[in-house]
């Protein structure tokens, strides 16, 4: 094996290593020389690439959020319109924190060690990735089983940007919203439950409920 392929494949490990302590144990009490044993390699090697735990932090930091990057590409792409590609992005974003323990150790990291992860950077940064999207494409129609979302949001006068930044808010809202609470539930992460929690805000959308004229988001 090349010594560039073998180098970057302990640098991973490492990494992987590193959020697997940090979730079991935090940060602070993680210790470097467990986290080399974790992955196998020696001491020297975790060394070789990584200089301190706050240089090896911001690596699964890093490594965080190019999958977060992943994901939102995805989303920027995705043809449908925007209620429909936000619950994919949440049903993508969820199954990949599911399984990618990189992804979900970042996603738990405490702002003033690792910033751009906390919970109130990426509310910001989807509000403004969902409000672009709402721009650019339109907050769009129904389409099958899910009704347009920003019939659920009160329409500001036609014309104006009220109308794609509520639905922004709102979508938001409720992708933040299932982040927080699968830290305590992890069934709220499920495809199944995604796709439930969709199909009843598009039945309430459809039924005209009344919605708060401002949605705490962005």
């Amino acid at each position: 094996m090349p010594t560039q392929h073998r180098a970057i494949q302990s640098r991973q490990a490492l990494i992987r290593s590193a959020a697997e302590t940090f979730l079991e144990k935090g940060v602070p009490a993680a210790g470097m020389v467990e986290v080399s044993r974790r992955a196998r390699l020696s001491k020297g090697a975790l060394y070789f690439h990584f200089t301190s735990k706050d240089d090896l932090t911001l690596a699964v930091r890093d490594a965080a959020l190019a999958t977060l990057h992943e994901i939102e590409d995805d989303f920027t792409r995705s043809p449908e319109p925007l209620a429909l590609a936000v619950r994919d992005f949440a049903v993508e974003l969820f199954t990949r924190v599911e399984s990618d323990v990189v992804l979900r150790a970042g996603l738990r990291l405490r702002p003033e060690t690792a910033p751009g992860l906390d919970i109130h950077a990426l509310e910001h940064r989807w509000y403004a990735l969902f409000l672009d999207k709402a721009v650019t494409c339109g907050t769009g129609s129904p389409v099958g089983s899910l009704g347009s979302l920003d019939a659920a949001v009160p329409a500001g006068p036609r014309g104006s940007d009220a109308e794609p930044r509520r639905t922004a808010q709102l979508l938001t809202s409720v992708v933040v919203g299932l982040l927080h609470l699968g830290g305590a539930d992890r069934t709220w992460w499920e495809k199944e439950s995604i796709v439930d929690l969709w199909a009843m805000l598009s039945r309430t959308a459809a039924a005209g409920a009344p919605m708060p004229d401002r949605i705490p988001a962005g």
